[in-house]
């Protein structure tokens, strides 16, 4: 379904969940009727036997039908009543991804109540400040692990939890039990009744930011907002129940919680992984047709392949390089809606025989789109990819937007930018050429925070904090994050993003960080692809005992002062790392250093490796040259 005229207006409102003032983005009428819950309901009545959700138990996959799905829905709506959920009440959600998570959710909002995910990674402390922040009444949890990480807090203070594993403990509900259990029908009909009359208005879920600075904030968003995202890809993008989706990113993440509601809005088929190492195989069993990502997936096969070019005999890379470049006429013209050429497509075939569907392969087959968000693509992997007969769609967001403020479509694509932007969303630039978005897909606001609400806008515009411009195309550009600018002493400014992207494009490179505030030129933290280095090292036979070992070997520091020295050639030379230090760990979530969307706390990692930061400058001229 798609909608046409709507018309956003800004303005505040007493928000009665939080009783506080609020800024918030409300459609027309022509949205009232528009429900989350009811959407999947319905779709349980238009294709009952449709596969809905799938998982794999014991090595094998079963499957959960749209009749299945949504009868579950409602038995488990109907078992939350009786436990004392009801219309407006916060219930968290803390586990990784499962059909559970889904039916959960859906369950939470077919009562009219609020979920709230936790990231299945996070700390003991990170999930219960966003229990007590929500004031959530419930807590539902995906593993032994998760359980234990809130069950005493939950039962110190009276808040329900159920458990997604059987878990044998007093006080600790099994999920599968309220599905299970027959419900009364007229507590079935009172459910539905009650559903019928939600307004799309109503708050879907508070979903926390991970908080690179500062305490998360929840962010509110209803169910208008959601809908605004199922509408705008419905609108460009064809998928239906024939199609396959791998939830990959995690379902608290907001990009897969809306991507997930357009699956169901299209009937098509949501596999579910847990453990998100197992990527690659999920992918070839899998299959899938369509689905979101971040770009680090694509970055990898795309660093892996060319490191396996490098190292191919000199027909290989021959081969390879033809074939790309046959790839790259055939699906360019494609892309541009033009017919290809009967030579054209002859070497095409040729190629995809010889080189480009070994590629397609690797992530499953053939793909009507993927979708990449979260971080900028690399313009280059892109168009690796389009070569291989595989599009990524690029866009652009935040949790605040729902989240998509711009995005490629398969027909309308430029890669090195986010899109252009979605149907009935503003894009404007403010000071320091920040972006500022209006639009139905802007939040109501940070729950408990007014104050921070308010200093999120300006004259009813949403302040993103990233800086970007429009090329003259129409095509939206993001050039950095206003606070991460870097500054030196010279007063260059420099965008840390573009620099960082520039060095994690190498294969031997894992994680990065460019440092360069108030100095005279910029140094970075690097921290190395393990399993290929430790491969480079094997295959050399370079002797080591331990990673702190490896990464002092002389052999290992010329290597990466050779390839970060290659890889940062496009770059100017004020723009350049001049020196860098190789650490032994990743920045990890556990130790704080990172969000669990894999963000870096700066501030963090600084501190932690401040003496090791001042070592890279202690031979800095202190009046430096301009």
């Amino acid at each position: 379904m798609h909608i046409h005229g709507m018309h956003s207006t800004f303005f505040l409102i007493w928000d009665n969940y939080y009783n506080s003032i609020v800024v918030a983005t409300l459609g027309d009428a022509s949205l009232e009727d528009r429900h989350l819950a009811r959407m999947v309901l319905g779709k349980g009545k238009e294709i009952p036997d449709g596969p809905a959700l799938l998982f794999k138990e014991a090595g094998a996959w079963k499957t959960i039908t749209y009749g299945e799905f949504s009868e579950r829905i409602l038995r488990t709506a109907a078992s939350l009543k009786d436990l004392g959920i009801s219309r407006g009440d916060r219930v968290a959600i803390f586990s990784a991804n499962m059909p559970e998570w889904s039916i959960a959710d859906l369950s939470i909002l077919a009562i009219g109540a609020v979920s709230v995910p936790i990231y299945a990674t996070n700390t003991s402390d990170q999930a219960r400040y966003i229990i007590e922040d929500s004031n959530s009444k419930m807590v539902m949890v995906g593993s032994r692990g998760h359980h234990d990480k809130v069950s005493s807090y939950a039962k110190d203070k009276g808040i329900k939890l159920v458990s997604f594993r059987d878990i044998d403990e007093e006080g600790t509900v099994l999920f599968r039990s309220l599905w299970e259990k027959e419900a009364r029908p007229q507590v079935l009909r009172s459910i539905e009744k009650d559903l019928s009359g939600f307004p799309s208005s109503d708050i879907a879920t508070i979903i926390y930011t991970s908080g690179t600075t500062g305490e998360p904030k929840g962010v509110v968003l209803t169910h208008s907002n959601l809908f605004h995202q199922i509408d705008s890809v419905d609108e460009y993008f064809d998928v239906g129940p024939e199609d396959r989706s791998l939830c990959f990113l995690p379902l608290s993440h907001v990009f897969e919680r809306a991507w997930t509601y357009f699956i169901f809005h299209a009937g098509a088929q949501n596999h579910y992984m847990e453990d998100t190492k197992l990527v690659m195989e999920y992918l070839s069993d899998v299959r899938p047709t369509v689905m979101v990502s971040v770009p680090r997936l694509f970055e990898k096969i795309h660093s892996t392949a060319n490191e396996r070019l490098r190292k191919a005999s000199p027909l290989k890379r021959a081969m390879f390089s033809w074939s790309f470049k046959a790839g790259k006429s055939y699906n360019t013209l494609k892309a541009e809606g033009k017919t290809p050429g009967p030579f054209v497509s002859l070497k095409y075939r040729l190629a995809d025989r010889l080189v480009l569907s070994k590629i397609r392969n690797i992530i499953g087959g053939d793909k009507k789109f993927l979708a990449s968000g979260g971080a900028p693509l690399i313009k280059e992997i892109g168009e690796f990819f389009q070569a291989a007969g595989v599009l990524i769609c690029e866009g652009y967001g935040l949790t605040e937007t729902s989240p998509m403020i711009s995005f490629n479509r398969p027909t309308d694509i430029r890669f090195g930018t986010v899109g252009k932007t979605a149907p009935k969303v503003k894009v404007r630039f403010g000071e320091n050429g920040e972006i500022q978005v209006k639009g139905p897909n802007v939040m109501i606001g940070y729950h408990n925070k007014p104050e921070l609400t308010r200093g999120s806008f300006v004259d009813g515009w949403f302040r993103t904090g990233d800086v970007g411009e429009f090329d003259s195309d129409g095509f939206l550009k993001i050039t950095d994050r206003i606070k991460d600018l870097i500054i030196t002493s010279t007063g260059k400014n420099i965008a840390r993003q573009r620099v960082e992207l520039t060095l994690g494009k190498d294969h031997y490179i894992e994680q990065v960080i460019a440092i360069g505030n108030d100095r005279s030129y910029l140094s970075a933290l690097v921290v190395p692809y393990f399993e290929a280095l430790e491969e480079y090292a094997k295959e050399r036979k370079i002797p080591y005992t331990s990673r702190e070992e490896l990464i002092k070997r002389r052999e290992i520091i010329a290597l990466y002062d050779e390839r970060i020295a290659s890889v940062q050639k496009e770059l100017a030379s004020f723009e350049q790392i001049k020196k860098f230090t190789l650490l032994s760990k990743e920045f990890s979530q556990a130790s704080g250093e990172i969000t669990p969307t894999l963000k870096n706390r700066r501030k963090v990692i600084m501190d932690r490796y401040g003496d090791l930061i001042e070592k890279m400058y202690e031979d800095e001229d202190p009046i430096p040259s301009i």
